[in-house]
C-alpha cells in the first residue's frame, strides 16, 4: 500500500462515523482522529467559559488557550482539553446543542482545520466529520459519505445515551438532529456536503459489521 493513507469518512450526525472510523483505524492499525470530538470539546470550552460566539475578539483569545490532543486507552480513542479528560462530557445534550453553532464559525474551523492537517502529514489515519473530504482533506486517498434515515439515526441516538441520561425523550433526540442536519448544511463556513469524488454509504439497513467490510473493501482496492 502506498505511503501516507487519509481515509475521510463525512456524513450527517448520528450515522454512526465515528464507530465506523475507529474500526476502520483498529482494523487497519491507522491512527484515528475524531474530528467532531475536537469541535465538540471546543463547544465545551466556550460553554464552560461563556464565549460569546458573537464576539469576534472572545472566539480568537478562547482558541489560544485550547489545546487538544488524542490518546489511546483499552483500544479507544479518548480527547483531552488542556490535559483534563472529557470524552464523556463532549457526548451530554448541553453540548450536543452547542457544537454546530461553534463549528459554524470560520474562526473555529480554520484552527481546528489546522490542528487535523498537521496530524495527516505523516501517518496513515482515518478522520470523520462534516468535511473532511472537501475541506481538510480534499485530496485524501479514499472518501466515505455516510447518510441515514433521520428516525433510524434518532433511534440509534436515543439508544446510546438514553442510560447515562433518561429524562431524554426520543422527540428531543429527532428534534436535536434535525436541527443540526439544518445548520450543517446551510452554514457558510464549509457546510457539510458530499464531496464529488465520495463514495455513498447508506446504512440504514446496514450493521456495523457490513458497514466496515464496505469501508474495508473499498482501502483494498487502492492497492489494485
Amino acid at each position: 500500500m502506498s505511503k501516507n493513507i487519509v481515509v475521510a469518512i463525512d456524513g450527517y450526525s448520528s450515522c454512526g462515523k465515528s464507530t465506523l472510523a475507529k474500526a476502520l483505524a483498529k482494523k487497519l492499525h491507522y491512527i484515528y482522529v475524531d474530528s467532531g470530538a475536537m469541535y465538540r470539546a471546543v463547544a465545551l470550552y466556550f460553554l464552560r467559559n461563556n464565549v460569546d460566539t458573537q464576539n469576534h475578539e472572545q472566539i480568537e483569545e478562547a482558541l489560544k488557550n485550547i489545546h487538544l490532543n488524542f490518546h489511546s486507552r483499552d483500544y479507544e480513542t479518548h480527547i483531552t482539553l488542556n490535559e483534563e479528560e472529557v470524552s464523556e462530557e463532549i457526548r451530554q445534550m448541553p453540548v450536543s446543542e452547542k457544537v454546530s453553532e461553534v463549528s459554524a464559525l470560520k474562526e473555529v474551523r480554520r484552527e481546528m482545520v489546522k490542528q487535523q492537517q498537521r496530524m495527516g502529514k505523516s501517518k496513515n489515519i482515518v478522520m470523520d466529520g462534516r468535511d473532511i473530504g472537501t475541506a481538510v482533506f480534499p485530496d485524501a486517498s479514499l472518501k466515505i459519505f455516510m447518510t441515514a434515515d433521520p428516525a433510524v439515526r434518532a433511534k440509534r441516538r436515543y439508544d446510546e445515551i438514553h442510560a447515562k441520561n433518561p429524562d431524554i425523550t426520543l422527540e428531543e433526540i429527532f428534534e436535536n438532529i434535525a436541527h443540526r442536519d439544518y445548520q450543517d448544511t446551510t452554514r457558510a463556513e464549509s457546510p457539510l456536503v458530499r464531496a464529488q469524488d465520495a463514495i455513498i454509504l447508506d446504512n440504514t439497513d446496514l450493521t456495523p459489521e457490513q458497514q466496515l467490510q464496505f469501508a474495508l473493501d473499498r482501502v483494498e482496492s487502492l492497492n489494485r
